[in-house]
């Protein structure tokens, strides 16, 4: 049996039903899931995936990531609801693509891990299915696994096993209209310029899961904890120094009132501070006095590799750690006008964090 998997959460506890209900039924996982959206979230799942297969003995086949294909087909539903017409037609390329992949390997029959989904139509799902197989010598298995308690063991099994649990179904549509809804902003499809790890970003969480591979490698105990705190995004930022743009970079938390700041400057400083909505200049050489650095150019800062904590670090010696006072450091904090023009978004967050025990 050719087995369509989706994510670690809803295949972990399937395969090990579908094995009790059909001991002798050889299995092959496969991921395939072009609607995952962004590319680091698939390969997110996918990798939690196979480490499930792999605690279960279960062989996994990658599918290709055929984004664009999948895409194509959404034109004219990208406002529907879940369980719609786009839900319809995703179930329908996913499971389709998987059953031609099952008679192209000889397999007799397929299913797939989206049936455990409590947020999925079972009855659309098995429509799927049905769909799927028209035409060939496949059979279908479609069982509800999460009636009788299913559900609730699902999750307490994916728990006790530390499985990554994603926090949106996986297309760029569902995401958009979820953290809409949330009153958030889009950071799963926001990365930093110089691909840095931002904090509860998709790259954090597989670096994460990598660690917990490793420790599971190694025999270490380890536990997972969930944190909350308080997220930041830059969405834009630019400076102005009379009418025309200059290398400027904006530090972590720099929060901001206004899309436009006009700021007028009477003598050339090191450091300015008490203007307009807190913003406070720096200029590269304070940076690099108050930090113990070389920098020659704000350019070579923004493409500098130097860690999240670096920039907490400078935030607190200039206007302290709990601080959101806009910080911008420029080549030289000359007399004359600028204005900033920026917008930034301050959101509660959470990530899960690993503790050795």
């Amino acid at each position: 049996m050719l087995v369509h998997i989706c994510c670690s959460v809803d295949s972990h506890y399937f395969l090990q039903r579908l094995r009790k209900e059909l001991p002798d039924e050889p299995l092959l996982g496969y991921f395939y899931d072009p609607n995952i959206h962004p590319y680091s979230e698939y390969l997110m799942r996918y990798e939690d995936v196979k480490r499930s297969c792999d605690k279960l003995g279960i062989e996994l086949l990658m599918g290709e990531y055929e984004y664009e294909s999948w895409l194509a087909g959404t034109k004219g539903l990208e406002d529907e609801p879940e369980k719609g017409k786009r839900c319809a037609y995703c179930f329908d390329f996913r499971v389709g693509n998987s059953a031609k992949k099952a008679v192209e390997l000889g397999h007799k029959s397929i299913t797939t891990t989206l049936l455990m989904s409590p947020k999925k139509d079972f009855t659309q799902l098995t429509n799927a299915l049905k769909r799927a197989v028209d035409g060939t010598d496949l059979e279908i298995f479609a069982v509800d696994f999460r009636a009788g308690g299913g559900t609730n063991e699902q999750f307490e099994l994916a728990k006790n096993d530390k499985l990554y649990h994603q926090n949106y179904c996986g297309c760029i549509f569902g995401l958009s209209k979820q953290r809409q809804a949330q009153g958030l902003p889009l950071a799963e499809l926001m990365s930093d310029v110089n691909a840095r790890v931002l904090p509860g970003s998709i790259e954090e969480r597989l670096a994460l899961y990598a660690n917990v591979r490793e420790c599971e490698s190694k025999g270490l105990k380890f536990e997972l904890f969930r944190r909350q705190f308080l997220n930041y995004r830059l969405l834009r930022g630019l400076v102005k120094f009379d009418g025309k743009a200059v290398p400027s970079y904006f530090v972590f938390y720099s929060n901001f009132k206004r899309k436009s700041i006009k700021i007028s400057l009477k003598t050339n400083e090191q450091i300015a501070t008490n203007l307009r909505d807190g913003v406070i200049l720096l200029s590269l050489t304070k940076l690099n006095e108050l930090m113990k650095t070389s920098f020659k150019s704000v350019d070579e800062l923004c493409k500098s590799e130097f860690s999240l904590d670096f920039e907490l670090a400078l935030r607190a010696k200039i206007s302290g750690a709990m601080s959101l006072n806009p910080i911008i450091v420029l080549e030289s904090v000359l007399a004359g006008k600028y204005e900033i023009i920026a917008s930034s978004e301050l959101y509660h967050d959470s990530c899960e964090v690993l503790e050795l025990d």
